[in-house]
Parts: structure tokens; C-alpha cells; sequence
């Protein structure tokens, strides 16, 4: 059975990327239900496709079809039923990269309930804030680093009483008496679980999935998607990450982060591609490639940070020739990791550009020739416009905000609003347009260039500087893993530019290694950019998802000056 690409779109094939942007079209059911429509529809015409290849750090390893996910899931959907999960319920989900994750995902799709996936570093505080604000009923969540004692804690706390169920390997006894085991429970239940008719059916616009947004700075909002969702991302996984028909893709990405939903779920199925997670207990760059080529990847996807690793091992001895395209999301690729990897493996890195909020808004798809450090153009269906202080249009060359234009419709993929929230809701949609918060600037063959977060510009004697070109110039010396550029408070200049780095194996902090530093900055890019300011550090301050917390490295520095 051929992918059902077809069944969601006009048209599937284009010749170029202006004939795609100009001529993509989707075309979306009524009452459209991912588990239902992809997942056993594939069970029932092709049943053993394979879906899932899924691997630990044990030595355990599981490969399922789509008539066995189909299965599973209508297993799991009766199992949450029988505990009185209904349409419009809200689950959160802590199972980092268990398998388990996709039956309850594609349960709680066919229950129409909310699903909600979250990290499995979660504490006490964030806990009582997702479970109060998202009226949560239900919680699924891995034995994993104090996660059970700190759910029954919060809990106690908040003097309510919930559904809980445990995944995975029972690694405390005494802290889980009170929560049902998956793997027993959903073996109790029929591998039939029929689509509802009437109101317990779904339809296009339900609530279908809240993310909690990074929160890089200030209180995590609640991104909430409606049931079309999952077709927005055919742009992401068959233009962008270019899967393989009947092939394997894998995205780095813990379950909590809308990257999977964007690499590891709908639109690689939908596009006929079977997925490779990996459930490690550590993360490390080297086993995570290992891994990827003893599973004959042939899509790969990896937030900035794995290449930036990578780069700095012995890689040649790999043999990258299964790989058919690599992506990177999350945060900007610097050029010097983009050339570097190209050079190691022949491959060049497409950069996307999307949010909580989204599918890949902007991308280097696959008719475009990707260039170092830029984002790549708008996908179809997204009229971006790059807005300045008046919110008028940017002329090229000149930053401004990333913003979709909306007046002629909501694109499939772009979020509805923020849960429960008017006052962020109106803060980020107003002027038929949505507001990303990003800036970039457009050059004139209509490539997108980041320059960093509204927050995180820095404004030093009357330059505006954006991080991530400062970063790039400082992560293009040998002795830099990773860097974070933010501003400093500084009497005379308002800022100044602030690097905290993360040393590469092999080199010593040193003041002569900042000096070094700071004069490599001064020729790779305008000599007033230089950071004035070198902090080293064993690491960097990060969300869940990965991305750089600038924020936190600038309240910590005003603190600290504060105190002084």
C-alpha cells in the first residue's frame, strides 16, 4: 500500500519550490481523526507495515506494525475507558521514549480525549501548575528519576485524587501502590475498539493536543491543537524531512517536546514511513549515531546541539550512506556546524524554522539549495511577513518579527489559541496576524535568516545585536562546544555582549583563551559585536526541549549585580 499522502492533499508531486508554494493544497476530511484514518486504516490494507522500531540501553528492542499499534491502542483506549476517560478529558503524559507512548497517544486520539504530553523532568511546582491550569484527570508516567513520588506529593499537595498509571519497569514499590500497571492492565481489555457515532464522536476543530510551550521566559502557556493538526504536518515530513516510503526516520526528541509530534508521529506516517526511537538513559552523541546506522535510518532529525557534538568526535569510520536527508530544528544551526558535517558526511543539514505553535513554518525543502545559517523560505498555506516596530512590512535586509498572515484563513498546523487564556491569546494574535515573537531579516532571493528572540536582543550603545550571528562567530573556534550570548547590564553602553561557553574536550579557561576568543570574534564578523563579557561554564542553562535559557543567564547576572 502506497502512503496516503494523496488522500490529504491536491496534489503531491511538484517541480520546483515555487510551483509547491504556489500550487500545495490540502484537503481535509470531515471529522478527520488521525488514529482512525491513518494508523487503522493502515492496520486494515497494510497490516504489516512496519510503524515503530524501538530500542533502550538494555538491549531490548521491539518492532511493531501498524496492525499491532492499531491493536495496542484499541487495547489502551478500552483499558482508559474503564477508568472513565471520556471525550474531552485531559491525560498528561510523562513516558519519555517508552513504546507505550504511541498506544496512548493513538487511545486518546480515538477516545477524543486531550492529550498532553510533558517532560519527564518535571518537579512538584511544574506539576501542580500543568495538572491545575489543564483541569488534568488522568496521569501515564515512566518510574523515571523521582517522578512517581513527586506526583503523589503533588498530589497530597493539591488535596485532589487522579487517575495514575505506570509504564515501564516498577522501579519503586512503596511510592507506586497506588497506580495501575499498563502492561497488566491493557492485556485485560479486546484488541476491538469501535469509532464512536454522535457526540462521542470527534470532529475537526475538538481540542485534540495541548503542548506547554518552553517557556523560556515566564510561566510555560498551553498551546492548544485541534484534530486537523496532524495533516498540517505533511509539509514537515514529506518536503522537509523527505521520508522514505516504506523507510525509516528518526527525530532526537523526548516525548514532552512538540518534536515529536513534528518527527516521530503524524506526518511520517501519514507520508508511509516507519519511525526508530531511542529510549536511552544517558544521552550521547556517538551511541545515539550508532544506533540510528545498526537501524538503517534513512531520515534523520536532530536539534543544533547533536551536530554541534558530533562534529567535535572521530566520525570517519561511520558510514553515512544510508542517510538520504538530514534536518535540524529547535534553534538556529550555526554555519560553522553546518559546513563542518557537510564536509564529514557529504550531507547538508536543511534547516526548518516552527514552534509549539506550529508545523515547519519556514524550511530549507528539498528543491532549495540550503545556505549555511539560514532558515530556508516559507512553507505553502504560511504567508509570512516579517513585521518592524510599526508593524508594517520589513524592507529586505531589515529585521523584523516573524508573523503569519491569517487574513484569508488559519493554515492546517498552526495552533488555535492558548488554553484558557484570552489575555496571551490576544497578545500574540491581533491584526489578522500571528505573532511568533522571532525575528529575522529576508534577503533578496527570499531566504530567512534568524536573529533571535523579541527578548533576547541585545541593545549596546545603540546597536540592536541579535545572538545567534555572535554565537556563530564564537562557536566557530576550535576550543567552543557550545555558547550562549546575552546581554549584560552595563552603565555606560546599556549592554554589553555576554558569552558563557562550554569548552571542547581538550582545552582549559584561561584569560589568554579568552582573549583568543574575543579577537577570533573580532575578524569573523563586526568587530563591535565581540563579547566583552567570557563566562566558562561546565554547561548551559537549557529547557526540556533542548533550547538555550538566555533568560535565565540574564536575570542571573542582574541578580548578581544587584547583590554586588
Amino acid at each position: 500500500m502506497s502512503s496516503l499522502v494523496k488522500e490529504f492533499v491536491e496534489r503531491v508531486e511538484f517541480d520546483s519550490y515555487e510551483d509547491f508554494k504556489e500550487n500545495f493544497r490540502f484537503k481535509i476530511p470531515e471529522n478527520f481523526n488521525f488514529a482512525y484514518d491513518v494508523v487503522d486504516r493502515y492496520a486494515k490494507e497494510d497490516p504489516d507495515k512496519i510503524a515503530l522500531i524501538w530500542c533502550n540501553d538494555c538491549d531490548e528492542e521491539e518492532i511493531f506494525t501498524f496492525k499491532e499499534i492499531s491493536e495496542y491502542s484499541n487495547r489502551t483506549a478500552n483499558f482508559f475507558k474503564s477508568l472513565g476517560i471520556k471525550k474531552g478529558d485531559a491525560v498528561m503524559l510523562t513516558l519519555k521514549n517508552r513504546f507505550e507512548f504511541w498506544f496512548s497517544m493513538m487511545a486518546l486520539h480515538k477516545i477524543g480525549a486531550i492529550a498532553i504530553p510533558a517532560t519527564f523532568m518535571l518537579k512538584t511546582k511544574d506539576m501542580t501548575y500543568r495538572i491545575k491550569n489543564a483541569s488534568v484527570k488522568m496521569i501515564l508516567s515512566v518510574d523515571e528519576a523521582d517522578l512517581i513520588k513527586d506526583y503523589n506529593n503533588t498530589e497530597e499537595k493539591m488535596g485532589i485524587k487522579l487517575k495514575k498509571v505506570i509504564v515501564g519497569n516498577i522501579n519503586d514499590q512503596k511510592n507506586s501502590t497506588t497506580w495501575l500497571k499498563f502492561r497488566d492492565e491493557i492485556e485485560k481489555y479486546s484488541d476491538k475498539f469501535e469509532r464512536p457515532n454522535g457526540e462521542e464522536n470527534t470532529s475537526n476543530y475538538d481540542p485534540f493536543l495541548i503542548y506547554f510551550s518552553s517557556g523560556t521566559t515566564g510561566q510555560p502557556k498551553m498551546v492548544l491543537h485541534d484534530f486537523t493538526y496532524p495533516i498540517g504536518h505533511i509539509i514537515t515530513a514529506k518536503y522537509w524531512h523527505a521520508v522514505v516510503e516504506d523507510g525509516i526516520h528518526h527525530t532526537s526528541a523526548d516525548t514532552g517536546w512538540a518534536k515529536t509530534s513534528w518527527g516521530s508521529l503524524y506526518g511520517q506516517w501519514i507520508a508511509g514511513s516507519g519511525l526508530f526511537i531511542y529510549d536511552h538513559d544517558k544521552f550521547d552523541a556517538l551511541t545515539l549515531l550508532d544506533k540510528v546506522i545498526k537501524y538503517k535510518v534513512n531520515t534523520f532529525c536532530a536539534p543544533p546541539t547533536i551536530y554541534r557534538f558530533l562534529i567535535k568526535e572521530d566520525l570517519s569510520n561511520y558510514n553515512f550512506s544510508n542517510w538520504t536527508n538530514i534536518t535540524t530544528a529547535g534553534e538556529p544551526l550555526n554555519p560553522e556546524v553546518y559546513n563542518r558535517f557537510y564536509e564529514i558526511s557529504g550531507l547538508k543539514i536543511r534547516e526548518g524554522f516552527g514552534q509549539s505553535e506550529s508545523i515547519v513554518m519556514i524550511g530549507n525543502f528539498i528543491w532549495l539549495e540550503p545556505r549555511a545559517g539560514s532558515m530556508g523560505k516559507p512553507a505553502p498555506q504560511y504567508n509570512i511577513e516579517l513585521l518592524d516596530q510599526d508593524d508594517s512590512i520589513a524592507e529586505l535586509g531589515e529585521e523584523g518579527e516573524i508573523t503569519v498572515n491569517v487574513k484569508s484563513g488559519t493554515p492546517p498546523g498552526l495552533f488555535k489559541k492558548y488554553y484558557k487564556d484570552e489575555v496571551k491569546t490576544k497578545e500574540s494574535w491581533y491584526n489578522n496576524h500571528y505573532h511568533s515573537g522571532d525575528t529575522a531579516w529576508m534577503d533578496e532571493d527570499g531566504y530567512l535568516w534568524f536573529i533571535g528572540r523579541t527578548d533576547d536582543i541585545i541593545k549596546s550603545s545603540g546597536y540592536r545585536i541579535g545572538p545567534f550571528e555572535v554565537e556563530s562567530a564564537v562557536i566557530s573556534h576550535p576550543s567552543v562546544l557550545e555558547c550562549a550570548i546575552s546581554g549584560f547590564p552595563d552603565k555606560i553602553r546599556g549592554q554589553v555582549v555576554k558569552a558563557t561557553i562550554v569548552l571542547a574536550k581538550g582545552y582549559k579557561a584561561s584569560d589568554i583563551l579568552k582573549k583568543e576568543i574575543q579577537n577570533h570574534v573580532k575578524s569573523v564578523t563586526a568587530p563591535y559585536k565581540y563579547p566583552r563579557i567570557i563566562e566558562f561554564v561546565e554547561e548551559l542553562p537549557k529547557t526540556n526541549s533542548g533550547k538555550i535559557k538566555r533568560a535565565e543567564i540574564r536575570n542571573n547576572d542582574l541578580s548578581n549585580e544587584n547583590n554586588n
